[in-house]
């Protein structure tokens, strides 16, 4: 068996699984004045306005799969996605923006998109295209948080190691379009808003910080996550003052659920991770694997969850459990890295590191990979890594030590001097990431084949 050319099988495959052409082709059809969206039936306006608004990694793609279905209804549209993941659109503009970081783009996008859907009335519909990425994209600041303290809590947030819902508490409350609120300057238009999960579980007031979604948390949560994770007293003091004022009840909340709002608003998951392990699992049997998905809600800190990676891997090869080989694990999530370093990588390199640390240089005939659906991983233009053992034989030749980067969080400057990266580049989806681990049962050294 060639392994990493299997791996590469499963992975491509899964990411085509939750692209939004494949998805919306599935899931959405349109008959006369009405669009079926999984069968729940959205009238489009007849004397109304239809707008289409957009945020996230796979917006654009999005709107490039939705805009033949509705572009002689449409009256306008923008989308705002990350630079580089912009696509040819007819009838929608696409606006490309900073992201994890918001910077000046995503400011003026978000005002543009807010100038398209306030004037909206009663006999409207705006059609949001929400897809991982949105919480950076989609942005309007309260006065006197500037761009600059808004980036740098941000940045001490990803580097915490916080969750991606415990950083959205956080950006919920220092936004005025996230947690509900832009579904509040949408009324009295009918809202529908077609997602694509990036998040565990699907929660919708987290994936793109639930910008259309009734909020669950508060701005007492966001302070107890920032001092939690001990940043309050290192965020910039406006971001305190205004969080600080939130808990007072001085600042209004974010949206919650008994809010009558809600009745004219629809929020339908088209796609999430469960899409993409799936379909990679589909693939591996046709390959010959016996499979198993270990899950789809994998978190954790990534050097943690690679070293119980590890030994499953060691545990198929040497106990036949829980899989015989050639076995196929196949997992899915999205796991945190705590930034003690400054090195350079992502959360899927790092795992992908970790794991091949703690396979040892002496084990064989096994693969480890995790990937970003994205095509991204961190500051990186890497989507994930490889672990194999030929990476080993490499980084010996090399005299490069695998522990001396993982102790520096430096897994892509390691991966890019051994050929382990993983490039796929922007694939125009967002279902946080897959991995796959697969064992061939010989134990034995084939270098070519990725062993």
């Amino acid at each position: 068996m060639n392994l990493k050319e299997d791996a590469w099988r499963m992975i491509q495959a899964a990411i085509e699984a939750v692209k939004p052409h494949r998805l919306i082709g599935d899931q959405v059809r349109r008959e006369g004045d009405v669009l079926y969206v999984r069968e729940q039936p959205i009238s489009l306006p007849k004397a109304g306005r239809l707008v289409v608004v957009g945020f996230g990694k796979a917006s654009a793609a999005m709107a490039q799969a939705l805009e033949p279905l509705v572009a002689d209804a449409l009256s306008s549209g923008l989308v705002i996605t990350k630079y580089g993941h912009g696509v040819p659109l007819q009838r929608i503009e696409v606006v490309e923006a900073g992201h994890p970081l918001l910077d000046e783009n995503g400011l003026q996008g978000t005002r543009k998109l807010l100038h398209l859907v306030e004037p909206l009335t009663e006999g409207d519909v705006v059609i949001c295209l929400i897809s991982g990425g949105g919480s950076a994209l989609l942005e309007a600041l309260p006065t006197g948080i500037t761009l600059n303290a808004m980036q740098k809590t941000v940045q001490l947030l990803l580097k915490s190691g916080a969750t991606i819902e415990e950083i959205n508490a956080v950006r919920k409350h220092l936004s005025l379009v996230k947690g509900g609120q832009l579904a509040r300057r949408i009324a009295p238009a009918r809202c529908v808003s077609l997602i694509i999960s990036d998040v565990i579980g699907d929660p919708l007031d987290a994936i793109a910080s639930g910008p259309t979604a009734p909020d669950s948390t508060t701005f007492q949560d966001a302070v107890a996550v920032l001092q939690r994770y001990r940043i309050w007293e290192q965020v910039p003091e406006s971001v305190r003052e205004w969080l600080t004022r939130g808990t007072k009840g001085a600042v209004p909340e974010t949206v919650k659920a008994d809010d009558p709002l809600w009745e004219r608003v629809h929020n339908i998951i088209l796609g999430n991770n469960h899409y993409a392990v799936t379909r990679a699992q589909q693939v591996a049997e046709t390959l010959g694997y016996h499979t198993l998905v270990l899950t789809s809600r994998l978190q954790g800190e990534a050097r943690e969850v690679a070293r119980v990676m590890a030994a499953i891997a060691q545990s198929m090869q040497q106990d036949g459990y829980p899989l015989t080989p050639p076995a196929a694990i196949i997992f899915g999530g999205e796991t945190t890295v705590t930034v003690r370093v400054k090195g350079k990588g992502g959360r899927n390199q790092e795992l992908a590191l970790a794991a091949l640390i703690a396979m040892g240089p002496h084990a064989r005939g096994y693969l480890i990979a995790s990937v970003g659906t994205d095509g991204t991983d961190g500051p990186t233009d890497a989507a994930g890594g490889w672990a194999y053992p030929g990476i080993w034989r490499v980084a010996e030749n090399k005299r490069l030590n695998p522990l001396d980067f993982l102790a520096n969080n430096d897994s892509y400057h390691f991966f890019k001097q051994v050929d382990g990266l993983i490039v796929t580049g922007p694939t125009g989806t967002n279902v946080m990431d897959i991995g796959v681990i697969l064992v061939d049962g010989t134990q034995e050294s084939h270098a070519a084949n990725g062993n």
